[in-house]
């Protein structure tokens, strides 16, 4: 009889074998053990999924007792495991093909692309969260900005008021992740201070659904570009499948990126790709500050040097006295 064992740490031994599982089912092990159910049947490693925080991936069984639901053992195991751990609303990324098998157990399709799903457990969850915001479709030339925000710059302003001027109704929605130097409750306040005195732009979080980095698992794809490419097509995919038609957006507005190399590859596949789907994409130049491109990681330089009077110059005064005040 097949027993689950939910472990945070590996012996040596079980590590090697539930290492030899993944690479077997064609998947790259991680470097820091996540939260691991390993299905044990006669002594054998026989299955086994993890789960970071309410993100469930690294699921794999072994080739001979595939289609004997030893994945739904091992979902059964982490939902509740989740569930104990305060997580309700489990996502999860897996390959297009698998879509039937999670269906099946009860996770929902999210959006997808050539080579990646992404699921959740509660069924509508992304409709009920746009509802959530009880915001009504606005009408005419609609546009969005979506940012991070960490903290909120003359940069984002200068992005946000050029684009408010274009539109009847601009959106912009704020990361809602906490993985910045910044919490989302800091960021998101920064970004409504800072674009209080514009009226046709309201401030909005993304929820759990327009995807960073930092959750965004790529084990299943070799190619470290192929999976950043494949996380800005699926955010593009998202973007355009619920938000803008929810939200009636016509076109996104991105700032250059001449500084992150990271950014600007996202960039790039924002530019590709929303258009193909309906959505324009309008890039702004970015704000400099004498040379140099106003950038939020500057602020958060002179903050680790406590340099207010640098920090003045690249923030408008709201996020100035709101970092200020935290400082007190």
């Amino acid at each position: 009889m097949a027993e689950v064992e939910l472990v945070s740490q590996l012996s040596f031994e079980k590590k090697a074998l539930w290492m030899e599982l993944l690479q077997e089912a064609g998947l790259t092990p991680p470097t820091k053990i996540p939260r691991t159910a390993l299905l044990w049947e006669a002594g054998k490693l026989i299955g086994t999924a993890s789960r970071t925080e309410n993100i469930i991936k690294y699921i794999a069984v072994s080739r001979e007792h595939q289609g004997e639901d030893r994945t739904a053992t091992l979902l059964t195991a982490l939902r509740q495991d989740a569930f104990q751990a305060g997580y309700d609303h489990l996502f999860l990324y897996t390959k297009p093909e698998n879509e039937m098998l999670f269906r099946s157990l009860f996770f929902y399709p999210v959006a997808k692309t050539e080579q990646v799903l992404l699921l959740e457990s509660r069924k509508n969850g992304i409709k009920d969260f746009l509802q959530s915001l009880q915001i009504q479709s606005a009408q005419g030339n609609v546009g969005s900005v979506v940012m991070n925000g960490n903290p909120f710059t003359l940069g984002h302003r200068f992005l946000i008021e050029t684009a408010a001027q274009a539109c009847d109704r601009l959106y912009v929605f704020v990361l809602s992740e906490d993985c910045s130097e910044f919490s989302f409750t800091d960021r998101f306040r920064m970004a409504k201070l800072g674009t209080a005195d514009l009226s046709n732009v309201t401030v909005l979080p993304t929820g759990p659904y327009l995807i960073s980095a930092a959750t965004f698992p790529t084990y299943f794809l070799k190619d470290k570009a192929a999976a950043d490419e494949a996380q800005c097509a699926l955010d593009a995919g998202i973007f355009s499948q619920w938000f803008a038609p929810y939200f009636n957006i016509s076109c996104r507005y991105i700032g250059t990126e001449p500084t992150c190399h990271v950014t600007a590859a996202y960039n790039r596949v924002l530019k590709q790709r929303l258009p193909e789907l309906g959505i324009r994409v309008i890039e702004i130049p970015r704000l400099c500050a004498g040379d140099c491109p106003v950038s939020a990681s500057t602020v958060r330089k002179w903050m680790a040097e406590k340099n207010w009077e640098e920090i003045q110059k690249l923030v408008p005064s709201t996020t100035f006295d709101y970092l200020y005040k935290q400082e007190e």
